[in-house]
């Protein structure tokens, strides 16, 4: 769908900004350069030199990656745990708190190796911790986690051998919380320790009352999955005494849910919780850590609200109020300021990661312009369509749209029949669709828009087919519909004269991208620039370091994009410190069971049957064994 040029009489970067709200919900990292392209400001330091995204395709490019890529950037991550530390390093000054601020990343929200050690490593210098939820994480984490004065929190159902990781943990120095989710794990930990001689670390994770709001408001409440009901806690405080383990309990956990855009709802968590932490106390056990869990929210779409994927609050604000809410309630009952821990998972990763693609081709929306008669055999109920069109105005627009669509359903009830032509048909067609076109521009002349409307600006888009696969690199947007920035990031001081839709390369009518970043609301089109001949068209879809790496699946055997780290310079260069290939069709065929040995063998032998029964020559068969064997070689991805 084209946006009507004498609307556009000039475009600035300030418009793209605008219209793309990049510095809405890009926290300072990414902004628009004088030149219509992304940079980057990896640091919150003053006097960096941004870096162009253009420049970074360019590098990677000459290096011979093709698209798509995810770009991880290195410094940005540094920044987000900086940003966490001294947040609330200052709350804490601010109100006289007593204790200490330890953050905690959950491994589950990214579990690659590269991440979770930069993670640990950069993090060190705040002994910023690891939270693992399976076997498998916490052998990860015990391998990765040096800094002894971090917490580890092992959260989520545990056997035996789980328990004993990390009750040996504990007897390496590591400060690693055995957290109970099921009354049930306590004496099988409580044996376990016994068994090994150690004093175990021993936290509870609990169900609280409170609900918030967002995408995952089923993770807390009464009836929430993990956690302890009040009598279940005072059962296992009970077990505790009479085992003569209650100095074991040192922590309180709770998660009330992922992406909590209202602080409303944070407050009211950490303030039920503190009721618990100090009735624990009362019964005698020691304590010392309140972790809060996850719920710092991202601002995926920049308008700063309560809405599922915003945030009406700031990350001091955040710190600030957490701080603040605990002091008071432990000061009315003069019980030491605990150890706050929070697992900011979502908030620490979101921004390092970009997914940058290109787009392949687009399908225009055209109309076609309508004859001013029809043919003198067009039956009565193409002549009804026709006045249809012809008497189209804005004060009649959702008449017309009604009858529109009665007409043209009654053609190809007709075409079915054997009654109308395939000229016909298409005629039909093209008089329905320009009523359509109509439709949809006038209508945002009035100031009430029926119902029916909804929807005609995504029906009547343009396509534009992009390199990459939803279900792979962005599956949230699928699944949940997760709304993530997606823009050009180059030709910025160019008018964008079209509406599209994203498409991927499944052949899947799901693989695509349909809803998008704004203020107010969701869009369910994106403004984008007309292709040019021979040169690419890269678009970038930001925030999307949490989660979509691991969750995502090999639908159509589109395996891992390519990924490349880099980490930037002050004086504006970068250095590429890592580049992993994505995934070769080879590889994504091992993953579902094939041997691609025994496939090259097959298919010869195919190709040698073709050479005796005559159908190729042996010079071919080479020619076609070749294609087949660099075929198994490339990339999942369209290459160029």
């Amino acid at each position: 769908m084209i946006v009507k040029k004498e609307t556009l009489t000039q475009w600035s970067v300030e418009d793209s900004a605008d219209v793309y709200g990049i510095r809405n919900w890009s926290a300072g990292y990414f902004d628009i350069s004088n030149d219509g392209e992304v940079v980057v400001s990896p640091s919150r330091e003053e006097g960096g030199k941004p870096v162009s995204l253009m420049d970074i395709v360019s590098g990677i490019k000459d290096r011979g990656l093709g698209m798509p890529v995810l770009l991880r950037i290195g410094n940005i991550l540094d920044s987000q745990i900086s940003l966490l530390h001294d947040s609330f390093r200052k709350a804490i000054a601010q109100a006289g708190y007593k204790g200490e601020y330890r953050g905690i990343y959950p491994i589950k929200v990214n579990q690659q190796s590269q991440v979770v050690k930069e993670i640990t490593s950069y993090g060190s210098k705040y002994h910023h911790g690891l939270e693992a939820g399976s076997k498998a994480e916490l052998i990860a984490a015990l391998g990765m986690l040096e800094d002894m004065e971090a917490c580890m929190v092992c959260n989520g159902y545990k056997d035996e051998e789980f328990i004993d990781l990390g009750l040996y943990a504990t007897k390496l120095g590591y400060k690693c919380f055995l957290v109970v989710e099921m009354a049930s794990e306590l004496r099988l930990i409580l044996d376990r320790a016994a068994k090994l001689n150690v004093r175990p670390l021993i936290g509870i994770r609990i169900k609280l009352s409170t609900k918030a709001g967002g995408q995952w408001t089923e993770s807390g409440g009464d009836r929430s999955v993990f956690g302890l009901s009040i009598t279940e806690l005072l059962e296992v405080v009970d077990i505790l005494k009479e085992q003569n383990a209650l100095d074991c309990l040192k922590l309180l956990h709770y998660h009330i849910g992922s992406q909590i855009p209202n602080i409303r709802d944070i407050r009211s968590g950490v303030r039920e919780a503190c009721r618990v932490y100090t009735g624990l106390v009362e019964e005698g056990a020691p304590m010392g850590y309140l972790d809060l869990g996850g719920g710092l929210a991202v601002d995926y779409d920049g308008s700063h609200t309560n809405f599922p994927g915003s945030r009406n609050y700031s990350i001091d604000e955040y710190c600030a109020d957490i701080v603040e809410c605990v002091l008071d309630c432990l000061d009315q009952k003069q019980i030491p300021h605990p150890v706050i821990i929070t697992e900011s998972g979502r908030a620490t990763v979101a921004y390092y990661s970009v997914l940058l693609f290109n787009i392949l081709d687009v399908s225009r929306f055209e109309t076609g312009i309508v004859p001013e008669s029809l043919p003198e055999n067009a039956n009565e109920t193409m002549r009804n369509l026709m006045e249809v069109w012809k008497s189209l105005c804005t004060k009649n627009l959702q008449e017309c749209y009604n009858d529109a669509i009665f007409y043209r359903d009654e053609i190809r009830q007709q075409f079915k029949n054997g009654t109308v032509s395939l000229r016909e048909r298409a005629l039909s067609e093209k008089i329905f669709w320009n009523v359509v076109v109509t439709v949809a521009r006038e209508s945002k002349k009035l100031k009430y828009i029926p119902d029916e409307f909804e929807g005609l600006d995504t029906a009547l888009a343009d396509t534009y087919y992009a390199n990459f696969s939803v279900f792979q690199s962005l599956p949230d947007s699928w699944a949940i519909q997760q709304v993530f920035p997606i823009m050009p990031i180059h030709r910025l001081k160019e008018a964008p004269l079209r509406q599209g839709v994203l498409s991927d390369i499944t052949c899947d009518c799901d693989g695509k991208i349909d809803h998008f970043v704004d203020l107010h609301d969701e869009r369910h089109t994106l403004p984008l620039h007309d292709l040019k001949p021979d040169e690419e068209y890269y678009l970038g879809a930001f925030l999307v370091g949490a989660y979509q790496e691991t969750l995502g699946d090999l639908h159509n055997l589109l395996g891992d994009t390519n990924i490349v780290s880099i980490r930037i310079s002050k004086d504006g260069t970068f250095d590429i410190v890592k580049e992993i290939e994505g995934d070769s069709v080879s590889d994504v065929l091992s993953y579902v069971e094939y041997d691609t040995k025994d496939l090259i063998e097959y298919y010869r032998d195919r190709a040698e049957r073709a050479v005796k029964e005559g159908r190729i020559s042996p010079a071919e068969r080479r020619e076609i064994m070749s294609a087949f064997e660099t075929g198994l070689r490339g990339y999942t991805y369209f290459e160029r």
